[in-house]
């Protein structure tokens, strides 16, 4: 594969987009490698719009990531205190 077709799989696979549009997702691949082996200038000029725009919806798509900021960290550490207190005492 080629240097686009290798980044948007990688960022199709990072967005973990492929369960809720995988039609979309292969469209996006597609235009990808269609980018890497067009030798027209506006071959490769429309594909990368067009792929683009592909990207675009599925970056729209993609499950929203919930990762931990201090209030969770906090709460976990809390959580693992009171664990080991419980367990201490018995319980």
């Amino acid at each position: 594969m080629g240097a686009v077709a290798d980044a948007i799989n990688a960022e199709i696979e990072q967005l973990r987009v492929e369960e809720v549009s995988p039609g979309l997702a292969e469209l996006a691949s597609s235009l990808a490698r269609s980018v890497d082996e067009a030798e027209a200038p506006t071959a490769k000029a429309v594909a990368a719009r067009e792929l683009r725009g592909v990207m675009a919806d599925l970056r729209r798509l993609a499950p929203v990531e919930t990762k931990g900021d201090a209030v969770d960290d906090i709460a976990e550490q809390r959580e693992k205190r009171r664990a080991a207190a419980r367990q201490a005492a018995g319980g």
